[in-house]
């Protein structure tokens, strides 16, 4: 492979991008400028459409990773004095609440194993049994293991009990299909270089329009300041506070033309189910167990358990990254596991390519697999 494609992404993000989306990057912008600004207000526009939002929701997108938008989220929509329950069944839901202790927030965390979805009863239980809870967050799919939560019951537990929800769906938006409104959230938070298949550098939030403006005066953050950055966008016709990343807004708009060629999120739903499927059964006929059962994976990542104490996971990444594949190494606490993405660019076909360079790293590193 040449040096410019030297390997497949198989990550949950930064991931594999079309060779389109990395081209129209070669063109410089001016943040002042009215041709860039404009690319900006029309992805606000798109970003709450493909939401299934109307008119009662916005959209601002924040300068960083992800998480930059999580934390401008929770700083900003949380007034003093409010209260959050982070739900907790994975890495992500735990820095949700580590971000709350390090601004301060009263928080309480309804923690559950890695291995275990989020229930609407539980949270029911405990927005019941605490009145002083303001907000709930969840995250829709916990990359640490590759689960999906369910979010529109918990959503709508949150709702009746007139709560605020913010919603991680980091890693399911334009991937898995959803309408903000029936999920109720008030925010939705999630990342250029995820499911839409775009480039890191801003993250961005889906949020309801009154829920938003009620928000000024109250982030903990100058440069995280959600209501600010909004207004300022709102105000000066996609204008950021501060230096965008130029390049990674046109790439998103480029990736956006992709999502709506492919067919939308159905399809591209479709197509991220299919590479999961192949790659679940294909591995598990080689030896290797998924982690979680099927009525709790998600088609974004998926989680396999180390086949025995032996196993090397240094020297199996090592030996398909030479094949031309990067995985990821596992994050939960209680199983030694590795993970394998199914997003991005990523085809039925590339996934079939794997599974030769991984039945050629078992031959290589010698590996004695129990196969089905």
């Amino acid at each position: 492979m040449d040096d410019e494609a030297s390997y497949l992404l198989l990550t949950p993000g930064p991931l594999t991008t079309s060779p389109t989306v990395k081209r129209v990057m070669m063109r410089d912008f001016c943040t002042w400028d009215d041709d860039y600004n404009s690319i900006v207000t029309d992805i606000r526009h798109r970003l709450v459409r493909l939401a299934g939002g109307d008119d009662t929701y916005t959209s601002v997108l924040m300068q960083g990773s992800g998480t930059f938008a999580v934390e401008s989220t929770i700083g900003t929509a949380i007034p003093e004095g409010g209260k959050l329950l982070a739900i907790n069944n994975g890495a992500y839901g735990s820095r949700i609440a580590q971000i709350a202790a390090r601004l301060r927030i009263s928080c309480v965390e309804m923690t559950l194993p890695e291995t275990t979805a989020a229930s609407a009863d539980e949270v029911e239980a405990c927005l019941g049994a605490d009145v002083a809870i303001t907000h709930v967050a969840l995250v829709h799919c916990e990359t640490t293991t590759g689960l999906l939560n369910p979010a529109t019951e918990i959503g709508r537990v949150v709702k009746d009990h007139g709560r605020i929800f913010i919603l991680d769906a980091m890693s399911s938006f334009g991937g898995i299909p959803m309408s903000i409104d029936n999920l109720g959230a008030d925010y939705l938070i999630s990342s250029a270089n995820k499911c839409i298949q775009g480039v890191p550098g801003f993250g961005f939030v889906i949020a309801r329009r009154s829920a938003l403006e009620a928000c000024a005066g109250q982030a903990r953050s100058l440069s995280l300041d959600l209501y600010d950055q909004w207004r300022q966008m709102e105000d000066q016709g996609g204008k950021w506070r501060f230096t965008s990343p130029t390049h990674v807004v046109r790439a998103f708009a480029q990736a956006l033309d992709e999502l709506d060629a492919e067919g939308g999120v159905a399809v591209r739903y479709a197509r991220y189910c299919e590479n999961q499927r192949l790659l679940s059964s294909g591995m598990r006929a080689r030896g290797f167990q998924p982690l979680l059962p099927d009525d709790l994976q998600s088609p974004i990542i998926t989680s396999f358990l180390y086949p025995d104490n032996t196993f090397s996971f240094r020297a199996f990444y090592d030996a398909l990254k030479r094949l031309g594949f990067v995985i990821y190494p596992g994050k939960i606490s209680q199983a030694d596991t590795f993970r394998i993405g199914t997003i991005g660019h990523v085809f039925p076909a590339d996934i079939d390519r794997l599974l030769v360079a991984v039945d050629a790293a078992v031959r290589e590193l010698g590996l004695e697999l129990a196969t089905t």
